[in-house]
């Protein structure tokens, strides 16, 4: 394979049709891409049964999509039927978009023959189509758990890194040391405040609104959290309140007094220090909307 096969290889799963407005999430069809990859990884082939797959792509969306109102089966079947339009996907029968019904009747789904040809070729090519995918639609803290849930090693994201794109935006190198010293080096959820000498330890800059979409580099987009808070605000396990406060989500379960120290959380406010902007409005509704998991805890 060439240099230049491998690139449209690349270019034609990386260009995937989303609905995508007002930076509302659409992971839909990069799941179902992944999940693809690792049966390819795992057993030399993308095949992806119906029978399946139904269960789990409506995991991988519940888990690592937004919140919807819709059944489980149809939010699997919109990217199963859909991606066909990207070019990158096919079914062994036609059936009609969105339709469950006629899925179930034994339907198969996987990558197009060329592609899947190319990658099985390419393992390499294969970790750099997921690597892509991942860091282009989660963020830092999330993209391993997703590798991990479609059967990939998430060290795929390790020592590496995709590049930015011909005029995609690029990260301030500035901004989370920023972030970390407004909110005085201490997770803004439960005060941990860890350092090593002069440098602090599992402190880290969390973008309210994702960076991957359009969350901006901007002090009111930002939180210090402790890397345990800072994966479970990504995870959509914590939130924020209109007033500012800590949310905890129903979906988050502890059995261990340790764990279920999460759940002290609830209710306790932000106190950002003199000086310091606290989360915008519009970003605290974006991960109301498009990252919190189910419904708060009751008061």
């Amino acid at each position: 394979m060439t240099a230049a096969d491998a690139e449209q290889v690349l270019e034609r799963l990386s260009s995937l049709r989303q609905h995508q407005q007002d930076g509302r999430r659409s992971p839909h069809k990069p799941l179902l891409v992944l999940l693809a990859l690792g049966r390819l990884a795992a057993r030399g082939s993308s095949a992806l049964p119906w029978s399946e797959t139904e269960e789990e792509l409506a995991d991988l969306l519940r888990d690592f999509g937004p919140t919807s109102r819709t059944s489980r089966a149809q939010s699997a079947a919109y990217p199963f039927t859909r991606l066909r339009a990207d070019g990158v996907w096919t079914l062994d029968r036609d059936v009609p978009m969105d339709n469950v019904g006629p899925l179930r009747d034994g339907v198969t789904g996987r990558l197009e023959a060329s592609l899947e040809t190319a990658l099985r070729a390419r393992p390499d090519l294969l970790g750099t189509v997921a690597r892509g995918l991942v860091e282009s639609h989660f963020p830092g803290t999330v993209a391993p758990d997703v590798l991990v849930a479609v059967g990939l090693d998430p060290e795929l994201l390790e020592g590496r890194s995709t590049g930015a794109a011909p005029g995609a935006r690029r990260r301030s190198g500035a901004w989370p040391a920023r972030v970390i010293e407004a909110w005085d080096r201490q997770c803004a959820f439960c005060g941990f405040d860890g350092a090593a000498g002069g440098a602090v330890v599992g402190i880290e800059a969390a973008h309210v609104r994702w960076f991957t979409l359009g969350g901006p580099d901007d002090l009111d987009n930002g939180l210090a959290l402790c890397s345990l808070h800072h994966k479970l605000f990504d995870r959509g396990m914590l939130g924020l309140d209109d007033d500012l406060a800590v949310v905890v989500s129903r979906r988050f379960s502890a059995r261990t007094p340790q764990g279920r120290a999460v759940y002290d959380l609830h209710g306790r406010p932000l106190r950002p220090r003199p000086g310091t902007p606290p989360p915008a409005e519009r970003h605290v509704l974006w991960h109301r909307e498009q990252v919190f998991q189910g419904m708060a805890l009751a008061g």
